[in-house]
């Protein structure tokens, strides 16, 4: 018994008692919170949202079990993963029919999201943010704290993200497809809402535009825009022009195409304030070559536009934290971003919080 201590414990009285049992289920749901994205994971992966959405009506769990490509032994567990996604509200339950009183699955507006063919679909970004790979990085933040290195992602992995996927062609694709599906919900609301952002302009470079989505929906729109997506030759090696559509090899660092407008979406979130302030002056010399004063439109989250909205001032939070992981940048208030704007030599900036979480922004040299 010599290696035994006794320990003795007193009473927390009443109203202490009860508030650290809620402090305890609070640090409980923080330490367990990755199995919420987890289990959103495993449903995307089995095509539980798809199969739900491809019967029609309401589907009773022995349906989907059946429907299920799953191991007969792991039906009970199907059950529990439902049950707990039914509580987070990817799904929702309702009687299947007037007559089978039996609870049927069906979906909510987040599964909604996650169906493969849907053109908004966020799957993409799901399979991207949850690789391995990517999740890797969290893992480090303690001793990339303690180290010199950039970023978690170095300490993870050795390089950068952007030099882990100019080497890792399945990275590539996932980064790639997540940001098109992203793209065109976005485009969609901007020429929805404010498409007097666009009108009038004769020429626009997409900076980072990748496979030309944005662009794509631009053009179709406004087929009087003559677009550029810029981005590494890599990235748009072998995609096509076409009339009012061209692929640029390069780097915004070095040159930004001549245009009346230049489109930064979700670009400036990557990138350090020093690296910020030296694209926007490259865009600036974009919008303003032979005495032109054009404009550059930004897409970015302005932390705090959501003002007393808890849950998405969280959202933005966690891009934030995202983007520390990852890469050099992070999410700014209105504040940082005018002092990026000035010190990048431009005037003055318009805010159009139509996007949800993000703005638009419009900034004149």
């Amino acid at each position: 018994m010599s290696g035994f201590r006794q320990l003795s414990f007193k009473l927390v009285p009443g109203r202490q008692g009860t508030e650290l049992l809620h402090a305890q289920a609070h640090t409980w749901n923080h330490i367990l919170s990755f199995a919420k994205s987890m289990s959103l994971k495993c449903a995307v992966q089995l095509g539980i949202p798809d199969i739900i959405h491809n019967h029609g009506k309401p589907m009773t769990f022995s349906e989907l079990i059946a429907a299920l490509p799953i191991h007969p032994s792991k039906a009970g567990n199907v059950y529990r993963l439902m049950r707990f996604l039914v509580h987070s509200g990817v799904f929702a339950e309702e009687k299947s029919t007037e007559i089978d009183q039996e609870e049927g699955y069906l979906l909510t507006g987040v599964s909604r999201l996650l169906l493969k063919d849907d053109p908004l679909s966020l799957t993409p970004l799901l399979l991207f943010v949850l690789d391995p790979d990517m999740t890797k990085p969290w893992h480090h933040l303690t001793s990339w704290l303690q180290n010199d290195d950039p970023m978690p992602f170095d300490t993870a992995h050795g390089m950068t993200m952007w030099d882990y996927e100019g080497c890792d062609p399945k990275m590539a694709h996932l980064f790639q497809d997540a940001m098109a599906s992203d793209t065109r919900l976005v485009i969609s609301v901007v020429i929805d809402k404010c498409s007097d952002v666009l009108e009038g302009l004769e020429s626009l470079v997409d900076v980072g535009g990748s496979s030309g989505t944005m662009t794509k929906a631009i053009t179709d729109a406004f087929p009087n825009i003559e677009c550029t997506v810029l981005d590494l030759p890599h990235v748009v090696a072998g995609l096509q022009d076409n009339a009012n559509l061209k692929y640029v090899g390069g780097d915004m660092f070095e040159a930004v195409p001549p245009a009346d407008a230049v489109l930064l979406k979700w670009i400036l979130h990557d990138w350090n304030d020093e690296e910020c302030v030296k694209i926007l002056q490259k865009c600036k010399e974009a919008i303003t070559r032979n005495g032109k004063k054009g404009k550059v439109i930004i897409i970015e989250m302005m932390v705090g536009n959501q003002k007393g909205d808890k849950d998405s001032t969280e959202t933005q939070l966690f891009f934030d934290m995202l983007m520390m992981a990852l890469v050099k940048g992070k999410e700014r208030n209105e504040k940082e971003w005018a002092k990026l704007f000035y010190d990048a030599g431009f005037t003055d900036y318009k805010i159009k919080p139509i996007l949800g979480l993000r703005s638009l922004i419009e900034v004149y040299p």
